[in-house]
């Protein structure tokens, strides 16, 4: 092959298409020539399989099934075994063996007493209209005394990230929740519409006058898994932008007037001013009241009479205006791929 390449060479031909026509690399052919002499073929054979030299043998796999279903250490994981061991004075494999030779003979599960969680991820909701998916959630607003605070009561409209309700108390508490929650019921005028209410675990959120209020306006209660704020995504997200405003005080609040007072300036803000990122760039109020549709087309008519005007400075479409017709929440794994691919269509 050597030869053929030099002859090729000679005829005019690049070294590198000689290889690509005997299949090999250029990189192969600088091996076998190293040092001025013509090397042996050190290649791997088509099919051939080397064995690592740190397999563990058939005995040594059984020996440490053997030693991870004794009594001793059926409980515990190899990153207990292994050290365990090493005290007896037993060298038997690494943890990743461990690990590895567990995987594959299927024991590798949960090997204490204690079970593991089974808690289920909330059942995904969507809304594709305002007042049929709310979330809400309390946060704590520091005072002038140090280890006491205001709490605030906020509901958010899933679909227009509109705040539908708050209140600023002094304590938490289900009957406060009810309160908060059946006046922003009433100010939307949800009566006979289906609406679901999501919320974490805390107790306000599952004491017994909340619940009851939700069964008597015939709202759906759905709950997040406990500790996983995750599953209550647009509150959190809500509390964050709200934390974060650059009006938002430097100093604690002195009294509960004045903390009612700034958030009844925030929710202005936020419903009537703040463009949405979220909302291709609307104000809450303007998605809920049904506004974004006319205000998204207008850009979009705006968008292509300027390309149309200087296409040049256009290299594909127009910015997208259209309005996100449906909201998830804790969509799972199949959902959330349905989703993606709605959106890059899009």
């Amino acid at each position: 092959m050597i030869a053929w390449i030099d002859e090729a060479g000679i005829a005019g031909a690049r070294v590198s298409r000689a290889c690509e026509v005997l299949e090999i690399s250029p990189r192969t052919l600088q091996r076998w020539r190293e040092d001025g002499e013509v090397k042996a073929d050190g290649r791997k054979q088509a099919g051939a399989r080397r064995e690592p030299a740190n397999k563990l043998c058939e005995h040594e796999r059984r020996q440490i099934l053997d030693i991870a279903n004794t009594p001793e250490f059926a409980h515990l994981p190899p990153s207990q075994i292994v050290p365990a061991l090493a005290d007896q004075g037993l060298y038997i494999a690494s943890e990743s063996s461990f690990y590895r030779v567990l995987r594959e003979a299927d024991q590798l599960a949960h090997r204490g007493k204690a079970k593991p969680s089974t808690r289920q991820r909330p059942k995904p909701l969507q809304a594709s209209a305002p007042n049929q998916l709310w979330s809400w959630d309390i946060t704590y607003l520091a005072t002038t005394v140090k280890g006491v605070f205001f709490y605030l009561y906020l509901i958010v409209d899933v679909f227009s990230r509109k705040i539908v309700g708050w209140e600023v108390y002094e304590s938490e508490s289900a009957d406060w929740a009810a309160k908060v929650f059946r006046k922003a019921y009433l100010r939307e005028g949800i009566a006979g519409d289906a609406l679901v209410l999501h919320s974490d675990n805390g107790a306000p959120m599952k004491g017994a006058t909340m619940l009851a209020t939700l069964q008597r306006l015939g709202v759906m209660p759905s709950f997040s898994r406990p500790s996983v704020s995750d599953d209550n995504p647009y509150s959190e997200a809500l509390f964050k932008t709200l934390k974060y405003h650059p009006g938002f005080p430097d100093k604690p609040f002195e009294s509960l007037e004045e903390a009612r007072t700034w958030v009844a300036g925030f929710e202005h803000w936020y419903n009537e001013i703040h463009h949405h990122s979220a909302l291709r760039f609307v104000t809450p109020g303007q998605r809920h009241r049904g506004e974004e549709t006319a205000i998204l087309e207008q850009r979009h008519v705006l968008y292509e009479a300027a390309k149309a005007q200087r296409p040049e400075r256009w290299s594909g479409p127009t910015r997208n205006w259209e309005p996100e017709k449906t909201v998830y929440l804790n969509p799972g794994k199949p959902m959330k791929k349905e989703v993606d691919l709605q959106q890059k269509a899009a």
